[in-house]
């Protein structure tokens, strides 16, 4: 038996899963090199190895794409967030470093800071993907805020805002942050995150 027919066969959804991570694969990568509107779908489904056709078999368009790449970022770090606060058996202090060192690795990944700013500048531009957009960013402010009001619960402090309000400042900080480095040099955004996170907790009221 050769090994060309040796190797198992994908299933059909095997196949188009593949078939969509890769093109969404090469549509991050080009959105940050050429931006959103410099990046035809020709353009990604001929990088990655696609006919026009097969990207449509996907998505609908270049929108839905770029609205599915954000979905799977905030998802994936809302799981990381809740799987951290999940963890029963440690107390505050160490709550607090672990999420210094989650947050430390916040901007690491260059393309998506460079991702993040092409999603909000199309949103400014395109009224129909800013609702979409912002149905997105409201659902992951959410989740993000009730991780902020179970840790404020942890240490049986009084959140000062709504802890929705203070997730979407949080994600602001981390945003702005990452636009505001130059080079390669040490990214401190993680530990100024969590320190801003202390100092809000040292202030807030205690549970009564």
């Amino acid at each position: 038996m050769s090994q060309s027919t040796s190797k198992k066969r994908l299933s059909r959804e095997d196949s188009q899963a593949q078939t969509r991570a890769r093109l969404s694969e090469t549509a991050q990568q080009l959105f940050v090199e050429n931006g959103y509107g410099g990046t035809s779908i020709r353009d990604i489904a001929e990088r990655a190895g696609y006919s026009q056709g097969a990207f449509y078999s996907n998505f609908a368009s270049k929108e839905e794409l770029l609205l599915s790449l954000l979905r799977g970022h905030m998802e994936a770090e809302a799981v990381q967030l809740s799987s951290l606060m999940d963890s029963e058996g440690r107390t505050p202090e160490q709550i607090l470093t672990e999420l210094e060192s989650w947050a430390a690795t916040l901007n690491h990944d260059a393309d998506w800071c460079m991702l993040s700013i092409e999603l909000q500048l199309h949103a400014n531009r395109s009224p129909v993907f800013a609702t979409e957009f912002q149905a997105v960013w409201d659902a992951h402010r959410a989740g993000l805020g009730r991780v902020v009001g179970k840790l404020f619960a942890t240490v049986k402090r009084q959140p000062p805002e709504d802890p929705e309000e203070l997730a979407a400042a949080f994600m602001a900080l981390t945003h702005g942050l990452a636009l505001q480095r130059v080079g390669k040099g040490p990214d401190s955004s993680g530990r100024l995150i969590v320190l801003f996170l202390r100092g809000l907790i040292a202030a807030a009221a205690p549970l009564e």
